[in-house]
C-alpha cells in the first residue's frame, strides 16, 4: 500500500530588509480645537498667526484674570434700582390717565411690566454670565505697543516656565522653540484687561478686545 507524501512547504521568501520589519507609526490624536501654536524662531515671537518681533516684547508674566463679578453685581444693582423706578413711575401714569380711559390705563400699565421683565431677565442673564464665568491662569506678553497677547493652559506650571522660556529667547537670539498652548476662550465683557488686548479665542472671534 503506498502513502502520498504532503507537498514540501515552500520556503519563505527572503524580504528586504527594513521594509516589513518596522511597524506603522502610530495614529496622532485629533488636535483640539482649543490649543494654539506658540513658537520662537528668527526673532519672532508667534502666538497662533500673529507674529510680535522679540527686541518689541517689554513685560512677559503670569497672573490670574478674574471676572468683573464685583462691577457686575453694581450695574445689576442699579439696572434693577432704574428698572423699578421706571415701571413704578409709569404704573402711576396710567393709574391717572385711568380715570379718563380704564381701557387706556390697563393697556399702559401691562406693557410697562411685560417690559420690566424682559429688562429684568436680561439683566440678570447678563449677572450670571460674569459669575459663573471662570477665573483663568494666563501667560500675558506686553509689546511696546498698546495690546497685551494672552494664552492659557490648564498646567500653571508649563505656563510659568514658557515665562523663562521667552526671557531666554529674547537674551539669546539664537533661540528657537514650539509648544501648543490653549486659546483664550472668554467673552472680553466679563473680564477687565485694561488696555487693548490682542485676543486668540474669545467668544468665536480673534481680534481685539476693549476693556
Amino acid at each position: 500500500m503506498s502513502t502520498t507524501e504532503p507537498p514540501a512547504t515552500p520556503p519563505p521568501v527572503a524580504q528586504p530588509p527594513g521594509q516589513f520589519d518596522v511597524p506603522p507609526p502610530p495614529i496622532a490624536p485629533p488636535r483640539s480645537v482649543t490649543d494654539i501654536d506658540l513658537r520662537v524662531g528668527k526673532r519672532l515671537l508667534w502666538v497662533g498667526g500673529a507674529a510680535y518681533p522679540l527686541e518689541n516684547v517689554t513685560r512677559v508674566y503670569t497672573f490670574l484674570l478674574k471676572p468683573k463679578r464685583r462691577e457686575a453685581t453694581a450695574l445689576f444693582l442699579k439696572r434693577l434700582g432704574i428698572i423699578l423706578s421706571v415701571a413704578l413711575a409709569l404704573t402711576i401714569l396710567g393709574g391717572i390717565t385711568g380715570i379718563l380711559s380704564r381701557d387706556t390705563a390697563g393697556g399702559i400699565v401691562t406693557f410697562v411690566w411685560v417690559g420690566a421683565v424682559a429688562a429684568l431677565v436680561f439683566s440678570l442673564i447678563e449677572l450670571f454670565s460674569v459669575l459663573t464665568a471662570p477665573t483663568n491662569y494666563v501667560l500675558a506678553v506686553e509689546t511696546s505697543g498698546p495690546s497685551i497677547a494672552m494664552v492659557t493652559s490648564p498646567d500653571p506650571r508649563q505656563l510659568d516656565a514658557l515665562v523663562g522660556s521667552i526671557v531666554h529667547a529674547i537674551e539669546h537670539p539664537e533661540t528657537e522653540f514650539h509648544v501648543r498652548v490653549d486659546r483664550l476662550m472668554v467673552n472680553p465683557r466679563n473680564y477687565y484687561f485694561g488696555d487693548n488686548v490682542n485676543m486668540y479665542g474669545g467668544t468665536g472671534n480673534v481680534g481685539v478686545g476693549h476693556a
